[in-house]
């Protein structure tokens, strides 16, 4: 005979609580006292305890689901190649859902989990609300977000990129080769690592005593379309900029484009520098200076990071960022006189 799967009342008696009570911790309410809640996540542990929505599941190899907004970039490639590659290590299969930007702060997506009977979820690239989470968690799926939109609470785990650091980093290489009218494109101005790399651009800015000129900063969408827009609007400035920090590297592309369109040379006219160190930046005409965040190691870490949730391992810290590092190639020269 099977082993019966014990009931809240069983677990409210060992804690010595009420059922609503450890309904709420099961369901991810906040209003239980930290001292309480970890005593009855440690029945809950002990007993194998999976919510209705997980009965019969069974613990098998399992499933982890990757919502994304699309694979149409070498970007979103790169982070699912990291997620893959770790959840084929530990036996786990992979669903790929692709829900459009504009739907992924819905709730719409909150319905796959239970549809799809996963025991994990990725997100990538959104915001997480209370409700939202609250939701994923009455399925009985463990959640972790990749480059949120914005600081997710509630205590989401979130895996992201020293994005800050590379925008400085982008910045001062210019500077450092006699650059001063340097203008930023950054993504969304929402997404909270577009507004941290053009943070990084400013902060270096003042610190080489160089002023800001709001006109030589504006925001895109991360695309190529985005970049080439920008760049348009920046290049027929009376005053056009002698450099340009794209945020992504997708939209160095399209300020490349910008570039040929009006006769500039890439560095010898303007000098361009990009973000993410796709692999197609060493196959550009010139390669493209970049700033590397390590998309492939995001993946593998939120799979990793999720993989403790499932375990109930204890995470240290529910932010993580990893480092980014300036790559050095021929887009970049000094201005010229």
């Amino acid at each position: 005979m099977s082993e019966q799967r014990p009931t809240l009342a069983v677990i409210a008696a060992e804690a010595g609580v009420s059922q609503a009570t450890v309904s709420k911790v099961v369901n991810g309410r906040s209003d239980v006292a930290p001292s309480t809640r970890a005593r009855i996540e440690g029945l809950l542990q002990a007993h194998r305890y999976l919510p209705p929505g997980r009965q019969g599941r069974g613990r098998g190899p399992g499933l982890v689901d990757l919502i994304i907004g699309g694979l149409d970039s070498a970007w979103a490639v790169e982070i699912l190649r990291g997620v893959e590659a770790e959840c084929a290590r530990r036996g786990v299969a992979t669903v790929v859902s692709l829900v459009p930007p504009g739907e992924a702060s819905s709730s719409g997506w909150t319905a796959l989990p239970a549809l799809h009977r996963s025991d994990g979820v990725i997100l990538v690239t959104a915001s997480v609300t209370p409700s939202q989470r609250a939701q994923v968690e009455r399925t009985g799926a463990a959640l972790v977000v990749i480059d949120p939109i914005d600081l997710p609470g509630n205590g989401v785990p979130s895996v992201g990129a020293t994005n800050w650091a590379g925008g400085l980093a982008a910045t001062a290489h210019l500077l450092e080769l006699g650059h001063r009218r340097i203008a930023a494109i950054g993504g969304r101005k929402e997404m909270l690592c577009s507004r941290a790399r053009i943070d990084g651009y400013r902060s270096a800015l003042e610190r080489a005593g160089v002023e800001v000129d709001r006109d030589l900063i504006r925001f895109g969408d991360f695309q190529h379309e985005g970049g080439f827009r920008c760049a348009q609007e920046l290049l027929a400035l009376p005053e056009p900029p002698t450099a340009v920090f794209a945020g992504s590297d997708q939209q160095a592309m399209g300020v490349y484009e910008a570039a040929r369109q009006r006769g500039l040379g890439i560095p010898r006219d303007l000098s361009v520098i990009g973000f993410d160190d796709l692999p197609v930046c060493d196959w550009l005409s010139p390669p493209l200076t970049t700033v590397r965040q390590p998309l492939e190691e995001m993946g593998r870490v939120a799979a990793r990071t999720l993989f403790q949730l499932m375990d109930g391992q204890p995470l240290v810290s529910p932010r993580m960022e990893l480092s980014t590092e300036l790559r050095g190639r021929l887009s970049t020269a000094p201005p010229r006189p």
